[in-house]
């Protein structure tokens, strides 16, 4: 079930400060302090610090899941889309980046919310594997390598991307979402389309 808006609002403020000073810095004082509230107030919404941290990994499988592009468009649209939207998204949220990517926090993290954060993962890789081996059967994508061998190049690309935009301003320059996809387009085109 999708979360209450205060739920929800009560879970965001989780991800600022995960995203801001980390999990360790996840207090009832800090969250309370976030939110512009007295201490006690969060827990009008929530049982305890693990249940909001549950409700922070499910606000971040409701932030990524928004992110999937229109089934109905050709599978290389469809990938550069969810490209975008994924680095862009995960970008604004920095904890949602830290969330995902830190083996620490997902063992900080309550059993269910881990899990649900190590599927959501899952999911972006088969869907990625997904419109790889659509646009190769459409010969969008160069054939002499494997959808499964080109996946881990677009993945790792995209990763990339979400951890910079983590660092926030430690980075002097995040490259373009845009200019990194148009790269990869080039590299995943079939040969004759690189040499035209």
């Amino acid at each position: 079930m999708p979360l209450s808006p205060k739920r929800a609002e009560i879970a965001d403020a989780a991800l600022r400060i995960i995203g801001s000073r980390g999990i360790a810095a996840l207090t009832t004082a800090t969250l309370a302090a976030e939110l512009g509230v007295s201490s006690g107030a969060p827990f009008r919404h929530f049982a305890s610090l693990d249940d909001i941290l549950e409700a922070a990994a499910q606000r971040t499988e409701e932030i990524l899941r928004s992110t999937s592009p229109d089934p109905g468009l050709p599978p290389l649209v469809r990938l550069e889309q969810l490209f975008l939207a994924r680095a862009e998204t995960v970008g604004q949220h920095a904890g949602v980046a830290r969330l995902i990517f830190s083996e620490q926090f997902a063992l900080a993290l309550p059993p269910a919310a881990a899990a649900r954060l190590v599927g959501l993962v899952a999911d972006t890789r088969a869907t990625i594997l997904e419109l790889l081996r659509a646009a190769a059967a459409e010969g969008q994508v160069r054939q002499d390598l494997s959808p499964a061998d080109l996946l881990p190049v677009v993945m790792g690309s995209l990763q990339h991307l979400v951890f910079l935009s983590a660092m926030g301003p430690r980075i002097a320059k995040v490259p373009s979402p845009r200019k990194v996809f148009h790269t990869l387009a080039s590299l995943l085109a079939p040969a004759q389309s690189r040499r035209s």
